[in-house]
């Protein structure tokens, strides 16, 4: 049998530099999502904002501007999540970036 000096490639992984530095570039994003509740129900989420900022002023303002409910979310690993009532994810996105909290490429609008 021939032996052969055949190099097999590796798997490239593209976050692997990130991982280095500790973040993986999530972190820098303002995620805006919709999920379907029933029928025609849907809820806005706005995970991914800085801790630093109040999210309970933030929904305040949401709330008032959109006439809509909403609350905060509590969670481990991503942090404090916002959640408005109905399909927001645009006019969350406008009145974010027009407020001066995030820059317009830190949003990213997820859904159908």
């Amino acid at each position: 049998m021939v032996e052969l000096d055949v190099q097999i490639p590796t798997t490239f992984d593209p976050f692997a530099e990130a991982e280095e530095f500790g973040r993986t570039g999530t972190k820098d994003y303002v995620h805006i999502r919709i999920q379907q509740r029933n029928g025609r129900k849907s809820l806005t989420t706005v995970e991914g904002l800085k801790q630093e900022l109040s999210s309970d002023k933030i929904l305040k303002s949401l709330k008032k501007e959109f006439c809509c409910n909403g609350n905060v979310v509590h969670d481990k690993e991503l942090g404090k999540i916002i959640q408005l009532q109905g399909d927001q994810r645009k006019k969350v996105a406008h009145f974010l970036v027009n407020a001066g909290v995030v820059k317009k490429e830190q949003v990213k609008i997820h859904g159908f």
